[in-house]
């Protein structure tokens, strides 16, 4: 990064609500379904059809601003936002401009720096449009999906600080469970807005929109290449050109972005009171409702209780599903250090190698639990631990099944023990006496031959107890 020159980016995220149906009609919201088959009139936009507001995302709504300190405005209402695309069947799309639901919240980095959000609203999302060949294709399942925009402030200064800004909100609304959030079926979308302005210059750049990018990694891509793209414009005189207020694609494959279209503003889009729809007015009960433990709470909690590292405790607590599954290690009997080190390092690198979420582990809680536990009871080494998590990995087998059939069970009997080291050390006269001779390095070389000669099973802890015994 040029260092006379400043970032500013602004995030637009769409967050499609889990409603069972579409926010202004019964249709299901089922993902993946044969086109068009989820539509009925009103989400067509047919003449005569009427919406009626889904009660369920004005409660999800609700949800999110508690959870980022915002206010939650008692009454707020619905305009039609004009403009025409083939998947936008009435030719607008009903959303929240004057007056959105949700004002005035923030997201705090890691840093502490607090990113604010200027406002989250309540609209409808589009249809989809399906590009085969030459052919272009319209799916409408899609369209009247309830979706909450959320905008934040342009308080982000690098890619990173998006990325992480992105990444804590997606943690939120999971926790919350108010959306899957999963990037690949477009459930959680963002536009990343990002200008330049020379290194103390109070007015912003000119403003560049990234559209519909549906990965941390390419967002960040995305982001990196349109500053570099900038401050080359304006270093070779070319700004006032090249840099125009549009809206551009990205293209992962090429890791560039390119221009799709001039970007709108909100007069384009002619905005006016929804005629069908009254002013929204949140119930009461809806303010008193109930949030759970959040990530940032979750990650204090592990710190002070479970006496985790910070950078652990955040690993832990960046999916509600990573963090279910630590606290069920916990309920089966695991020390917390020792879940984190099988869960966190153990499963989380092989599932990361295989490209396999933690929901999808072919190992569970249990197992994962029960792998620790024998080896706190020294029924297996560490070592055997990873050689029973692997097959596991492989064969869905239990726990002690994989043990036997691996031949790991470690052998803990004093006498057993005693009578292998007797039998190396006796064989090993000359470096017995080079050891008590002061040659301490040849320690290792005994534990060696031990493990050894029990083809592993011997208790380390019990071999090294019984040589130190023996060699003085």
């Amino acid at each position: 990064m040029n260092k006379n020159f400043e970032v500013v980016i602004g995030l637009e995220v769409h967050v499609q609500l889990n409603t069972k149906t579409k926010i202004f009609c019964s249709c299901p919201t089922s993902f993946g379904d044969e086109p068009n088959k989820n539509t009925c009139p009103v989400c067509l936009g047919l003449p005569g059809a009427l919406p009626v507001m889904n009660k369920e995302a004005v409660k999800k709504a609700v949800m999110l601003a508690k959870a980022i300190k915002a206010k939650i405005n008692k009454f707020s209402t619905f305009e039609r936002k004009n403009y025409f695309y083939p998947d936008l069947p009435k030719g607008y799309q009903i959303s929240q401009f004057v007056v959105p639901i949700i004002e005035h919240g923030e997201i705090i980095l890691d840093s502490g720096k607090k990113i604010g959000i200027t406002r989250a609203h309540l609209e409808e999302d589009a249809g989809k449009n399906i590009h085969d060949g030459e052919i272009s294709k319209v799916d409408l399942n899609r369209a009247g999906t309830p979706l909450l925009e959320i905008v934040s402030e342009p308080d982000m200064r690098s890619s990173d600080e998006a990325i992480e800004y992105l990444k804590k909100l997606h943690a939120i609304v999971k926790y919350l469970g108010i959306s899957d959030a999963n990037m690949q079926e477009g459930s959680f979308r963002c536009d990343a807005n990002v200008s330049i302005r020379p290194r103390g210059q109070k007015e912003y750049g000119t403003r560049v929109e990234l559209k519909n990018i549906n990965s941390f990694r390419f967002i960040k891509q995305a982001i990196e290449y349109e500053v570099e793209r900038q401050i080359e414009a304006w270093e070779e005189g070319e700004y006032e050109t090249e840099v125009v207020q549009e809206t551009r694609l990205f293209d992962s494959k090429t890791g560039e972005t390119r221009s799709m279209r001039g970007k709108e503003e909100s007069a384009d889009y002619r905005y006016f009171p929804e005629p069908d729809l009254l002013p929204l007015e949140v119930p009461d009960e809806f303010f008193d409702i109930e949030i759970p433990e959040l990530p940032n709470q979750k990650k204090d909690r592990y710190i002070n209780e479970f006496k985790l590292k910070e950078y652990d405790a955040g690993v832990l607590t960046a999916e509600p599903e990573l963090a279910a599954f630590f606290e069920l290690m916990i309920k089966f009997g695991v020390e917390p250090q020792l879940a984190n080190r099988w869960l966190a390092i153990e499963l989380l690198g092989r599932l990361n190698k295989a490209g396999i979420s933690i929901e999808n582990s072919p190992v569970n809680a249990k197992k994962l639990a029960l792998i620790a536990i024998r080896e706190k009871e020294a029924v297996i080494s560490a070592a055997g631990g990873k050689k029973v998590l692997d097959l596991l990995m492989q064969e869905d087998i239990e726990v002690d099944a994989a043990i036997e059939k691996l031949g790991l069970k470690q052998v803990s009997d004093e006498s057993a023990i005693e009578k292998i080291v007797d039998e190396v050390l006796g064989a090993n006269e000359d470096k017995v006496a080079e050891y008590k001779a002061g040659k301490e390095k040849l320690f290792g070389f005994f534990v060696g031959q031990v493990m050894k000669a029990s083809r592993g099973k011997a208790n380390p802890q019990i071999v090294n107890k019984i040589l130190r015994s023996k060699l003085g």
